[in-house]
């Protein structure tokens, strides 16, 4: 997976926070910084692969969907491999979103889906990035178009710096299988380094010195901690290969949202 072309970088400021949000690189953050401490690994880091580095939206899935395949309406389909052979995380962060709005301290930005190989039901997705003093707040809400689709899930990918230490207390798991994708029946945490975790408790960071914590509408959290160099809570709306573990729909003209918010201090 390369590396995406460059565009205008937008910075957002409010009090001490600043976060640099990057439309076409895949309409993500591509850096937060909090009182002079970056948070996010970045391109400048040697990590300018799309798949890892910033904070990226996840849509219209996240995670990896089995060999690319599900079924769906009486039909099979198949989406293009992007990691090995499975569809990783969706299409939002390899493409480029159009800026709708924008002030000092809040940003708006639009995807059309289309429908193509890479993902065949269309829809419209909306991302809302804001800056205030103390936290972040990202919402994500994408509408169907004229076609019914698999449920979607929608998330972020932060690759946070690797972290002092932090609190994560999950209630249940995914089990991954041989090929690595998350299975059923939930099993009890603790578990492996790279899962798909319930967790309804805030998860804290620390880092340089200061506290992160997070929040999300939904209760789905990806952890990944298997780099040397950085730590990854991906809060999400639901479990990656959603599309084989679930069968909820979202109707023609329907709507799913979510948010995530990550407040900052000096750590305690």
């Amino acid at each position: 997976m390369t590396a995406l072309p460059v565009g205008e970088r937008i910075v957002l400021r409010a009090g001490a926070l600043e976060v640099t949000v990057a439309p076409a690189e895949g309409g993500r953050v591509a850096q937060l910084r909090h009182a002079g401490v970056d948070w996010l690994v970045g391109p400048d880091d040697g990590f300018d692969a799309a798949i890892a580095w910033g904070a990226y939206p996840m849509v219209p899935w996240a995670g990896r969907i089995r060999n690319g395949r599900f079924a769906f309406d009486g039909k099979a389909w198949q989406l293009p491999p992007s990691l090995g052979p499975h569809a990783i995380h969706g299409v939002g962060f390899l493409r480029a979103w159009e800026v709708t709005s924008r002030s000092e301290r809040a940003l708006t930005l639009a995807l059309e889906l289309g429908e193509d190989a890479q993902w065949p039901f269309g829809g419209r997705v909306e991302q809302r990035v804001e800056v205030m003093p103390d936290r972040l707040r990202l919402e994500m809400r994408l509408v169907a178009g004229a076609r019914a689709m698999p449920m979607p899930v929608l998330g972020w990918h932060p690759w946070f710096r690797k972290l002092v230490r932090f609190t994560f207390e999950p209630n249940a798991y995914y089990p991954r299988d041989a090929e690595g994708i998350a299975t059923l029946p939930l099993a009890m945490p603790p578990g492996p380094k790279d899962d798909c975790y319930l967790c309804d408790a805030a998860v804290v960071l620390w880092h340089e010195g200061q506290q992160m914590v997070l929040r999300a509408e939904g209760d789905h959290w990806v952890y990944y901690d298997e780099t040397p160099h950085a730590t990854c809570f991906e809060p999400q709306s639901g479990p990656p290969d959603a599309f084989n573990l679930r069968d909820d729909v979202l109707p023609a003209g329907g709507e799913v949202s979510t948010w995530t918010e990550w407040t900052l201090a000096t750590a305690r």
